[in-house]
């Protein structure tokens, strides 16, 4: 009689090997992707060991070197008040990641509750909603963030808080589209005649298929957010000096131009590789999660 072993993987090997490890190998795959999460992961580095990296106090004036060159004791030379721009810049990464992750974070829960309150409620709230989140998205963007801020006047506060507003309806139309697909659809039947309730239906088969595709919107969505924090406060009305702002640095690169074309490049260069980043990484996460997009199906 001839035994055979029956050799099982271990647990932590098959989770290993599983769903991470998938999604890195597909994450490989895509060149720009990868591009796009080593950009990301630079960003979030420099922002966390932002005070490790810095050579100068960001916000200390200092007399003698104003306007002055890149060098060896200033990497990317200094500002109309002496202050180190290297020092300024490592800094100034906080505040667009500060003001991305609070503004989406904020929409995204309560995008989410409107979106599930329009697709489950009755039909008069479902449209009172849908008539305002038309009215919020019928304003540019720029416009309305504007005219938000003239009244509560400019702060990171305000930013995020017009850009939470202009973001919810975004999100609540992505819940509420799927939760009316699902609502008609003959398992939810069949659910509810097996007596499942609402709590059960939200939590089992609603939201887990909808949280995948607002993640990726939000990943998408990070790009505009940091364009919109630097570009309100290059128009000065974002942080308020003396807190270091890439807008705020490539606003007083422009006041300097003629003199100081470093000064352009220190507060433009992370605005566009954070862009091309989390662009790069959101639609990487785009094509592995979603089926449809997946070229290897």
């Amino acid at each position: 009689m001839v035994s055979v072993e029956v050799i099982r993987p271990e647990p932590n090997d098959a989770m290993a090997t599983g769903t991470f490890g998938t999604f890195l190998r597909q994450l490989r795959k895509n060149r720009l992707g990868v591009l796009g999460a080593v950009l990301v992961v630079l960003v979030f580095a420099s922002a966390i060991f932002a005070p490790l990296l810095i050579t100068h106090d960001p916000i200390r004036i200092l007399v003698g070197p104003r306007l002055a060159g890149p060098s060896l004791d200033f990497l990317l030379g200094t500002d109309q008040l002496g202050r180190d721009t290297f020092s300024r810049v490592i800094m100034g990464g906080r505040i667009p990641l500060l003001v991305a992750f609070a503004s989406l974070g904020s929409a995204l829960a309560v995008g989410v509750v409107l979106g599930l309150i329009a697709g489950f409620g009755p039909r008069w709230l479902d449209n009172l909603l849908m008539l305002v989140f038309d009215t919020i998205r019928s304003f540019p963007g720029i416009i309305f963030a504007l005219a938000i801020i003239a009244l509560l006047g400019p702060s990171l506060a305000s930013i995020i808080f017009v850009i939470a507003i202009t973001s919810v309806p975004i999100y609540a139309r992505v819940v509420r589209t799927q939760a009316q697909a699902l609502l008609s659809s003959e398992y939810i039947a069949a659910e509810r005649s097996m007596g499942a309730g609402t709590t059960r239906i939200l939590g089992a088969h609603v939201l887990p298929n909808v949280i995948g595709p607002l993640l990726i919107l939000v990943s998408m969505d990070v790009p505009a957010v940091t364009a919109t924090s630097a570009g309100l406060s290059f128009l000065g009305m974002g942080v308020r000096p003396p807190t270091p702002d890439w807008g705020v640095i490539l606003n007083d690169g422009y006041n300097f131009i003629d003199r100081t074309p470093w000064l352009i490049l220190a507060g433009g260069m992370p605005i566009v590789l954070a862009t091309l980043g989390f662009t790069f990484l959101g639609e990487a996460l785009r094509d592995i999660f979603d089926p449809k997009l997946r070229k290897d199906l």
